[in-house]
Parts: C-alpha cells; sequence; structure tokens
C-alpha cells in the first residue's frame, strides 16, 4: 500500500537515495551529499514543506516516489509570486513505476499549488520559474525536463501536460577541434580584451538565492582603449556533475550583447577568448542552454563551436487558455539585456 504525506526533516537522506536509484540522464548530477541537496533546495527561504510530497511504501517503510512544487518571482524578483506554479521534479522508483503513483503526486502537487493561488501550472523548471534544482539538474541551468529523459515526455502528456517551450542544450568539446575563425572575429580580437567581475551587474535577490549559491564569474569582452562592455557572460561551476561526467565542465548563462552592438560578432568573439581561457584551465567541456524561439543565440553559439547534444522542454497544464500565453516574455532571448550590457536579467 502506497501512502502519501509532506516532506519530514529526517527525509534527506531518503530523497538524496531516490535521486540516484531513479537512475536520472546525463543532465542530472549524480554522488552528491545530502548537504549539497540541501544547499540547493531546502535551505531556501521559501521551501515550503506542503510543497513536496512523498510517495511511501507501507510494507518497507521506503520512499518510492516525491514531486517538488514552488513558484516563479515576482516582476521585480525580490520575492515570488504564486501566480504561476511548477512542477520541479517528479520521481518514482522503476520497481514502483506504471502503478499511478506518479499520477497521484501530480494530483496533489497541483492541488497544493491551486490552494496556494497558482493560475497557471507548468511543469519543468525554467528560468524565471525555476525555484529548485539549480546546479542540480540539467546542466549549466534548469531547462524544463530533458529528452534524454525520455519517460518524461509520455507521462507528462498523459496527466494532461502540452510542451511550450523548448531549450537547446549544446556542448562545445575544447580539447578536440579549432576554434572557428573569421577576419571578423581576428579584428575584434586586435581591438578587445576579456575582463571579469566577480558578480552580475544589480543582482537581484532571485538571482542570489539560486545562482549565487554556485561559484560564479561575469566574464567581459571591453574595448582596449576603455568603453562600455560588447558582451558580457557569466561562468558557472559544474562541479555536483564531476562524479557523473568524469570531466571538468563550465556552465554557461545570460549572455548579453547590447542591442546597438549585435550581429558584429562580439557574441562569438567573448564565447572564443573564454573558451581559450577555460582551455588553459584545463576544463574539458563548455555547457550552455539557448532558447530555439531565439535563433540568433543559437547561431552566436553554432558560431563559437557549441553543438546540441539534448533538448530541454517546458510543459503547461492544457485549459481552454492559448496554451503558452503566460511564457510570452517569461523566456527571453539570451541575447536581449533589458537596462545594460553587462545585466544577466534578460527575462
Amino acid at each position: 500500500m502506497i501512502e502519501y504525506r509532506r516532506f519530514h526533516n529526517s527525509d534527506p537522506p531518503r530523497l538524496v537515495a531516490l535521486w540516484h536509484d531513479c537512475r536520472l540522464s546525463r543532465g542530472a548530477a549524480g554522488g552528491f551529499s545530502c548537504d549539497a541537496f540541501e544547499l540547493l533546495n531546502f535551505a531556501q527561504r521559501y521551501f515550503d514543506r506542503d510543497g513536496l510530497i512523498l510517495a511511501i511504501d507501507s510494507e518497507s517503510d521506503e520512499v518510492v516516489g516525491m514531486i517538488h512544487a514552488g513558484f516563479g518571482p515576482n516582476d521585480a524578483h525580490s520575492d515570488i509570486d504564486a501566480g504561476v506554479g511548477v512542477i520541479c521534479l517528479v520521481l518514482v522508483r522503476p520497481d514502483f513505476r506504471r502503478q499511478g503513483i506518479g499520477r497521484e503526486l501530480v494530483r496533489r502537487a497541483e492541488e497544493y499549488l491551486q490552494t496556494r493561488g497558482s493560475e497557471t501550472l507548468i511543469a519543468g523548471p525554467a528560468a524565471p520559474f525555476d525555484p529548485f534544482y539549480v546546479g542540480l539538474y540539467g546542466g549549466s541551468q534548469p531547462s524544463g525536463f530533458l529528452e534524454s529523459d525520455p519517460d518524461a515526455a509520455p507521462f507528462l502528456a498523459a496527466v494532461g501536460y502540452q510542451p511550450v517551450e523548448r531549450f537547446a542544450v549544446m556542448q562545445r568539446d575544447l580539447q578536440t577541434g579549432r576554434d572557428p575563425m573569421s577576419f571578423k572575429v581576428v579584428t575584434i580580437r586586435r581591438k578587445t580584451e576579456l575582463g571579469m567581475t566577480g558578480a552580475p551587474a544589480n543582482p537581484t535577490w532571485w538571482w542570489m538565492t539560486r545562482y549565487g549559491r554556485l561559484d560564479s564569474l561575469r566574464f567581459l569582452l571591453v574595448p582596449k582603449l576603455g568603453g562600455e562592455p560588447l558582451a558580457a557572460v557569466t561562468v558557472l561551476g559544474l562541479d555536483l556533475y564531476l562524479p557523473k561526467w568524469q570531466e571538468r565542465v563550465i556552465g554557461l548563462t545570460d549572455l548579453v550583447v547590447p542591442e546597438d552592438e549585435r550581429r558584429k560578432g562580439y557574441g562569438q568573439a567573448l564565447l572564443l577568448e573564454l573558451s581559450r581561457r577555460l582551455r588553459e584551465e584545463l576544463v574539458n567541456k563548455v555547457e550552455a542552454h539557448v532558447s530555439e524561439s531565439n535563433s540568433e543565440a543559437v547561431k552566436t553559439f553554432e558560431a563559437g563551436g557549441f553543438a546540441r547534444i539534448d533538448t530541454g522542454i517546458v510543459y503547461r497544464k492544457a485549459s481552454g487558455e492559448e496554451v503558452g500565453q503566460v511564457l510570452t516574455g517569461g523566456f527571453a532571448p539570451v541575447e536581449k539585456p533589458r537596462q545594460n550590457a553587462c545585466s544577466p536579467f534578460d527575462r
């Protein structure tokens, strides 16, 4: 018999064991401790134990399934807004699948979200609706549920969710091949240099509470003669993936090129210069996620030597409303700055 209950303080070791028992795809970190799991999830001040629901086998008292639901930020990224509810994770142990456990977990999570005021339900965390599992699932950033986890799409379709946004998961192998080069890039290299800051410009609370828990640096492409940055990108440490991937991989996020400097090769030049720097630091690969709807950003990363290795998909609960309406403006182009050249908050 399966029983359902909310999270207890003694549960983290059992949840970490369940995570590893479920044998998630390449996009899920592995071999991490309870400390990392707690730091990135339960230590968030907006963590609500009622949103983390467990399925327990009453005979063995083992945790055989879990679902974790939360919320995105308000417009100012200064607090939580319950208007959009997010199913961030659904796990059922392989030997307990196809027994209706996952479906019941989803039903209970939806009830929790709607009771808190959510009018829109999304499955698969992606910025800005990614309150949990940053640094644990997806790679450089959560981008929905990955196609490399093949059970996700049919399960979500069965419980009434439809795809609304797709992300290209792209990587570049720094140890093989030559840097893509062109006359434009050579000219830019002569006139610019790589700068670095310890934090993004004007970080919001929402950024700090998620990405601020990871090691990060902000790299800038700046003119040698002085002036505003021509491009900027944030570099994230992916140490929790090392036991599973067995190689050093660095994540990139929030690539920004000022609007009046686009289509001049600055984004590509920054990626190439950064790749050269990381290669010297013996980094094996670099990963970035890009919305498929942002074709210019996809081209920029391809020009920087990146190739797609996976796809992340965000789903929305089907309703009478237009599917995807809530996401308009929610998943902004990677190279669309809101305020200034250095701002990574381009949502």
